[in-house]
């Protein structure tokens, strides 16, 4: 009989995307499941993915709530207890956030095997919190941030998560950055308000430079506003939302500004793109800057504050880096051989026997 996972993620598409694939990797070996909150579940397929709804609270989003929001807890731990029990789970993993809280207790209370996953190069206060009774944690490097010293044994390094779709993708081969320049610009599954208008006077500089076509992630309620900024100076542009396949297109791509999303970091650089990745201030604990400085310590990527877009120093960087071909080509290359060894069999294979030995 196969063994049962419960696989628990939600809030922002940096949770849920890895947990989809962990879904994809197991799904044959295992039975798998998964759980999201409400914020989740606006990056998934439910049906797809057999996906229960567990929309825990924000404990500390308001203090007046408090009380009300522990005994919410309290419902979904005995809640999980009873799915636990109902679906016959044998293991569970859970990809961080505080919406993982009462399936963790639950799995905890039941004596259920606990697996953590954590992309990041700061160990997320969730993960840090459930470390101690887990058997392995999943990461993409030995060297995260915060990590306590006397878990260290437990961290088991895997390749990056990709979607198993990316592995058939092309590789941009697409050196030509003389003229005509297909720029891509991402703001993560929260959107990025900021790249929406601090990004305009770069475009328009950039434009009256270079044949410019703008591929460009946006959030829908400014949709409007931003075709209305393209047509008036005549830029060509693409706009997609974070649930379309921006790889559709990868092979058109030449460079990318980027947030610092764990996986957006990871797809682009395995798909070659060279990307100037900005982090957002205000990501907790500052994991997004460090996972740009994993990147650029490896010669992947170029790295800016985000104060640079609001000085307007946006435009002279990336004249800059178009005009250093140099070390654009240098940045494609790192980026290849550091994503050579990253394939799904070898993921696969990792997970599988992890989870089997244990």
């Amino acid at each position: 009989m196969k063994k049962k996972i419960l696989i628990s993620t939600g809030g922002s598409g940096g949770h849920v995307v890895p947990a989809t694939v962990l879904y994809d990797h197991l799904k044959n070996e295992f039975d798998v499941f998964l759980t999201t909150d409400l914020r989740g579940a606006k990056f998934l397929n439910l049906e797809k993915f057999k996906a229960n709804i567990f929309n825990t609270p924000r404990i500390t989003s308001n203090l007046f709530l408090l009380p009300i929001n522990l005994f919410f807890l309290f419902f979904l731990t005995i809640k999980s207890i009873f799915f636990f029990k109902r679906k016959k789970i044998d293991i569970f993993i859970s990809t961080g956030g505080y919406m993982s809280l009462p399936l963790f207790f639950a799995a905890k209370f039941i004596n259920i095997k606990i697996y953590l996953f954590e992309p990041n190069m700061v160990l997320g206060r969730a993960n840090r919190f459930f470390l101690k009774y887990s058997k392995k944690i999943f990461c993409y490097s030995e060297k995260i941030l915060n990590f306590p010293k006397e878990y260290i044994n437990k961290i088991l390094v895997i390749n990056h998560l990709l979607r198993k779709d990316f592995y058939s993708i092309k590789f941009n081969e697409n050196n030509d950055i003389e003229n005509k320049i297909n720029l891509l610009i991402i703001g993560g599954s929260q959107g990025a308000k900021l790249f929406e208008t601090e990004l305009k006077k770069t475009i328009t500089d950039l434009s009256t430079k270079y044949e410019l076509k703008i591929y460009q992630q946006i959030s829908h309620e400014n949709k409007k506003e931003i075709e209305h900024f393209y047509e008036k100076n005549n830029i060509s542009y693409n706009l997609f939302s974070f649930k379309e396949n921006f790889p559709n297109f990868v092979k058109n791509i030449n460079l990318c500004i980027t947030r610092a999303g764990a996986s957006t970091l990871s797809e682009l650089t395995f798909l070659n793109i060279p990307y100037i990745a900005i982090p957002y201030a205000l990501a907790k604990d500052d994991h997004q800057s460090q996972n740009a400085l994993f990147y650029k310590n490896k010669n992947c990527c170029w790295m800016l504050d985000e104060k640079e877009l609001k000085n307007n120093s946006l435009s002279k960087y990336l004249i800059n880096i178009l005009k250093n071909k140099e070390d654009y080509l240098n940045k494609k290359k790192n980026m290849k051989d550091f994503s050579y060894q990253n394939t799904w069999n070898k993921i696969n294979e990792k997970l599988i026997n992890t989870i089997n030995e244990n």
